[in-house]
């Protein structure tokens, strides 16, 4: 009879806590659709009231949207603590890292931008958007040999990629390398004709 008492206990307590969990579910839902709805007006603050008001900080995803959220609204220390958070909850999401560029591109924290490429890379040393800015980033401090390592990753990826051809041509001709340099400025130009860019390069070339 105690064994049975013990039972009937514990399945009320799983359906409480199942209860609970929908009812919070149910809620996150509605929060999140009012935001998105809130977003599109260009309403940022008032949608980050509405998700603040079924605040957790353990999700992941209040955390991500919020970051979202308080970047569009201009607040981007906010912005860049929601993210943070959202890639302690989820180290391996490149998801939230690649959040965590705005508002630190934003507040031209370049020194923590690179660093968090440098991370993404850790984890996906082939993902083509954080090698690309990863050689831009080098590329405007002027350190071509290590800009030139990146954009090579992105070309040999994306071959005729128009951002990868372009930021490489310029980094070669940088370098010194003009015959390089001209080869990759035709392939962009292929890519986007009549393109100012390249063809300033290509000037400059001959």
């Amino acid at each position: 009879m105690d064994t049975l008492k013990k039972l009937s206990g514990l399945a009320v307590l799983v359906l409480a806590t199942f209860i609970v969990s929908a009812q919070q579910e149910a809620k996150w839902q509605a929060a999140f659709t009012e935001s998105y709805t809130q977003e599109t007006g260009k309403q940022y603050a008032a949608a980050v009231a509405t998700l603040k008001a079924v605040y957790d900080e353990k999700s992941y995803e209040l955390n991500l949207r919020l970051g979202w959220l308080c970047y569009l609204n201009k607040d981007y220390p906010a912005s860049q603590g929601y993210y943070q958070k959202a890639v302690g909850l989820k180290p391996y999401a490149l998801e939230a890292r690649f959040g965590l560029v705005y508002p630190l591109a934003a507040l031209q924290m370049t020194d923590k931008t690179l660093l968090v490429y440098e991370e993404i890379l850790k984890i996906d040393p082939q993902n083509s958007k954080a090698n690309y800015w990863t050689g831009v980033i080098w590329y405007n401090r002027k350190k071509y040999e290590q800009a030139a390592r990146y954009f090579e990753k992105v070309i040999n990826l994306y071959p005729f990629d128009y951002d990868g051809n372009h930021m490489l041509a310029w980094t070669y001709l940088s370098m010194g390398r003009s015959n390089d340099a001209k080869i990759l400025f035709g392939k962009a130009l292929l890519a986007r004709p009549g393109d100012a860019s390249c063809l300033e390069g290509m000037k400059l070339i001959r």
